[in-house]
């Protein structure tokens, strides 16, 4: 993986232990329904992390963005089909999402570099 990867795993690891040895019940439960909600379903789990995806940008949440295009990546979404979501991100969040759009990119290609 590239610096930015991991980096993110990193951190995000790092982070995860902390808020996890806090015992905190609530905080330990959010990240139970966070878990149960991207399983396959009536919607396969690759569409829910698409739907993340999209729905990330519109929110402007660079970490979460991160977080799903390596979920996305791991599921088997191609570029094309990461293309058409930014598009619909995009119109849905309006030019705003344009810098989220441009990070993003540059993650995914250096996810896409990786498997080379």
């Amino acid at each position: 993986m590239g610096k930015l990867v991991e980096e993110f795993n990193a951190y995000r690891a790092k982070m995860n232990d902390k808020i996890m040895a806090s015992d905190n019940k609530v905080m330990k439960r959010i990240y139970s329904l966070d878990t149960l909600t991207y399983q396959d379903g009536a919607l396969s789990a690759k569409t829910k992390e698409m739907l993340g995806l999209a729905t990330s940008m519109v929110l402007r949440c660079d970490d979460c963005i991160k977080y799903h295009l390596e979920k996305c990546f791991e599921y088997g979404v191609t570029t094309g089909e990461i293309f058409e979501l930014f598009g619909v991100a995009n119109l849905v969040g309006g030019t705003i999402v344009i810098p989220h759009t441009r990070r993003a990119v540059e993650y995914w290609e250096e996810l896409a570099n990786s498997k080379i």
